[in-house]
């Protein structure tokens, strides 16, 4: 039985991969014909770049690591925000070791991601190979009909894993937040589809999520990222609190899915893959739904921590993960690192100077009214 599982962790089953199913909930983009000859023009381009021998291909992928780190200085001081606050007990020589592995990690996956829009996918998935990968039968079995959301993060190469999995035989649909730029978004689609990795928007689908899991499906959500404060439970990540959405734990209460912690690990040869999956993590269920939602996605973050813990140089350390903060608490990162907030608190700034003062509205009567600055009613 063991020489069968292990013949099936590295059996390619790129052939049986399964079509994404197409719904009104799914990802639908509705371009017009210039952002279909972008799109156009952005998939020949990976199609031809994916010509290029893979020894090329990783190499131009490790400079541009090695730009991005030496250049993208807004970003790398965001990532060694993150790491000051995750790993205190390495040094800053050592912290910039590690942010400067990550960018040649994104890198990698960078020219990886070529190959997944281009020629050669079937190639790369099959250096991607599974640690306990019958456990999904286990679960089958143990657990029949329920749905399994597939927990995972940015790390690794995160762009491949949904696409393994589904090229792996196992139909898989994929939460996520949609990008402004309409022709990468389609571009985005493009290569994920066409792996067998159904879309749902992050902002909406909530209902298709739900739909999903109740018929048994898995669906993969990263859970690594930060959240608007309306939305968020503050949770520790790294021992700090972080913004997190609070969404997954209560889908997983209401829905009866098993939550499942789900990551790529780049191996030693910078070209191999291992997808590890771990055991579904409890749930708690005290019969308080705002305390167990706390406590859910607070075990959720930490089956995260776990693996980053272990191969920090693969976690996306670039993003503002701290950005949402508890009242009182100070900022981590400052009020202008994003260009584009910067640019909106200034337009803002210069509308309300040109437009001066509030109009005086007279009262009637005895009649009282306050008004905001922008000459709306409070």
């Amino acid at each position: 039985m063991a020489a069968a599982e292990k013949q099936r962790e590295t059996f390619w089953l790129g052939r049986h991969r399964p079509r994404p199913e197409s719904d009104g909930q799914a990802e639908n983009l509705q371009l017009n014909a210039g952002a279909r000859l972008i799109l156009v023009g952005l998939v020949g381009f990976f199609h031809l770049l994916s010509l290029l021998p893979d020894g090329l291909l990783y190499g131009f992928g490790v400079l541009g690591g090695w730009v991005g780190y030496l250049m993208d200085r807004r970003h790398v001081k965001i990532g060694l925000s993150n790491l000051a606050i995750a790993l205190p007990e390495r040094s800053e020589r050592e912290r910039r070791r590690i942010l400067r592995a990550s960018y040649v990690n994104l890198g990698r996956s960078a020219a990886e991601y070529v190959r997944l829009a281009g020629f050669g996918r079937q190639r790369l998935c099959r250096r991607v190979s599974y640690e306990r990968f019958g456990y999904w039968e286990e679960l089958k079995e143990r657990y029949p009909g329920r749905g399994i959301i597939v927990l995972s993060a940015h790390f690794g190469n995160f762009e491949l894993l949904p696409a393994a999995h589904a090229m792996h035989g196992f139909p898989i649909s994929l939460v996520h937040h949609r990008q402004r730029f309409r022709p990468g978004q389609a571009l985005i689609t493009y290569v994920r589809s066409r792996c067998g990795v159904t879309l749902i928007r992050q902002h909406g689908g909530g209902r298709e999520v739900w739909r999903r899991l109740r018929s048994g499906e898995l669906v993969g959500i990263a859970l690594d990222q930060n959240t608007k404060r309306s939305e968020a439970v503050f949770v520790p990540f790294f021992g700090e609190p972080a913004a997190t959405t609070g969404g997954v734990a209560r889908l997983a209460q209401l829905s009866g899915a098993l939550v499942v912690p789900v990551f790529i690990v780049r191996q030693s040869d910078g070209r191999s893959h291992r997808i590890q999956i771990f055991d579904h993590v409890p749930l708690a269920a005290t019969g308080d739904p705002e305390a167990d939602t706390r406590e859910n996605t607070a075990r959720f973050l930490q089956a995260i921590e776990a693996i980053v813990r272990r191969y920090p140089e693969q976690f996306l350390w670039t993003h503002r993960r701290y950005r949402t903060r508890l009242p009182g608490m100070p900022q981590v990162y400052g009020q202008d690192t994003d260009p584009r907030r910067k640019r909106k608190r200034n337009r803002l700034a210069a509308t309300a100077a040109s437009a001066g003062p509030p109009a005086q509205v007279p009262h009637q009567g005895n009649e009282q009214q306050n008004f905001c600055p922008g000459g709306r009613p409070a």
